[in-house]
């Protein structure tokens, strides 16, 4: 009798373990809609000298992290695929395996061999270049990613990796791009800012740049949390304010950055930044419900969206290569790449435009580029180019 699919790939999942082999494994497609928690994330990290299964539970406003010994995390995945989620995919060094589950409770796993990979050393990289230091650091410690002697705690592992690459990111997009002496960083839904900080502490007090940075969060008590912390840390030119992106007026943006904004405040972000001819717009687009509502393809490619998660990939997909087209339309120099390993998060698509010559005329050929994109998918109108072409672009360069 041929073996229970779910079990074999829990099998798997063990002697990966075992075989030193296992590299993560990834929980997604939520059975529930209506539920809060969206995917887990599971690696191997080693706490005192144990080598343990560290789980990062990913809600919509904040990551939770929890560690498991390898018997307990095997029994976890079995109850979450019973019960949370349809999909699990585990990565390993020489082979990974992906379970689906549909609708009627029926299992496959595919397999696919991969060449010989490096499995990561289950220990932390002290060697690697840290842009933030955790010692002495006021905001790391009052925002939780520290304790009092300036050790970084064991469930924040991940959001402090998480900042140094975001600071190495921005490094090499601010030494590229011609900022003024004095500029203004605006970060639009900064949340509970530990990206805002750790940006202003590399720029003003490890780079000596003059700027001026200021977070917008819609959530009252963050922005009176936060703006506490940046004066106990002595940050003068850091400021919070409360308001939406889409509400908020700044008079000058010479950086705009937006992470994780959802749907078409993305959208809006990308949009003022346009309008104030920001020289960098960073932008990590999360939900891209306005162009999957839309896609009704007539032709071939409808086969392509009468599966969900392809459809929604496709509309991640679409939707954000529509938005670098727009931005090298309006005169930016657009990348699109991996902002951090998917094992943290499932939305890991960063755009950043640079740019490259002050006009406020599109270029034509880019825009008429995408108005056949939109044809062949059926799409009536993509959120951010119908601000581009109702927008006002008066306030001066």
């Amino acid at each position: 009798m041929a073996q229970n699919p779910l079990k074999s790939f829990l099998d798997f999942f063990a002697e990966s373990l075992q075989n030193n082999t296992f590299i993560k494994i990834t929980l997604s497609h939520k059975r529930d809609k209506s539920t809060d928690l969206n995917n887990v994330f599971g690696k191997v990290v080693k706490v005192k000298n144990d080598l343990k299964i560290s789980f990062v539970y990913r809600y919509p406003t904040k990551d939770i992290t929890k560690n498991f010994d390898f018997q307990t995390a095997g029994q976890l995945i079995a109850e979450m695929l019973a019960k949370d989620f349809f999909q699990a995919d585990i990565f390993t060094a020489s082979e990974n395996r992906f379970l689906i589950i549909n609708n009627k409770g029926d299992v496959k796993v595919n397999r696919k061999t991969v060449a010989l990979a490096e499995v990561p050393a289950y220990s932390h990289d002290n060697s690697k270049k840290r842009y933030i230091l955790p010692q002495n650091n006021i905001y790391l410690n009052e925002l939780g990613i520290t304790t009092s002697d300036g050790k970084i705690k064991n469930t924040m592992e991940d959001k402090y990796r998480q900042i140094n690459k975001y600071i190495e990111i921005i490094d090499a997009i601010v030494g590229a791009a011609a900022l003024p002496e004095n500029f203004s960083v605006v970060d639009m839904g900064s949340g509970k800012g530990y990206l805002t900080f750790a940006l202003y502490d590399y720029l003003v007090n490890h780079l000596k740049k003059k700027a001026d940075i200021t977070g917008v969060e819609f959530r009252k008590e963050l922005v009176e949390k936060t703006n506490l912390i940046a004066h106990k840390a002595g940050f003068g030119k850091l400021h919070f304010k409360t308001g939406s992106i889409q509400d908020t007026v700044v008079k000058k943006m010479d950086m705009l950055i937006a992470l994780h904004a959802c749907d078409t405040a993305t959208d809006d972000a990308i949009f003022s930044g346009i309008q104030h001819h920001a020289q960098i717009i960073i932008c990590a687009p999360c939900c891209h419900k306005q162009i999957r509502k839309q896609m009704n393809p007539n032709n071939v490619l409808k086969h392509l969206i009468k599966y969900g998660i392809l459809a929604e990939r496709q509309a991640e997909l679409l939707t954000d290569a529509l938005r670098a087209m727009l931005l090298e339309a309006y005169g930016y120099k657009t990348k699109v790449f991996e902002f951090i390993s998917s094992e943290h998060t499932p939305k890991n698509v960063l755009i950043v435009g640079t740019k490259r010559k002050q006009s406020i005329i599109p270029d034509e050929n880019i825009l008429r580029d995408i108005s056949e994109i939109k044809k062949v998918y059926n799409i009536e109108f993509h959120y951010l180019e119908k601000l581009l072409s109702e927008g006002n672009f008066s306030i001066s360069k």
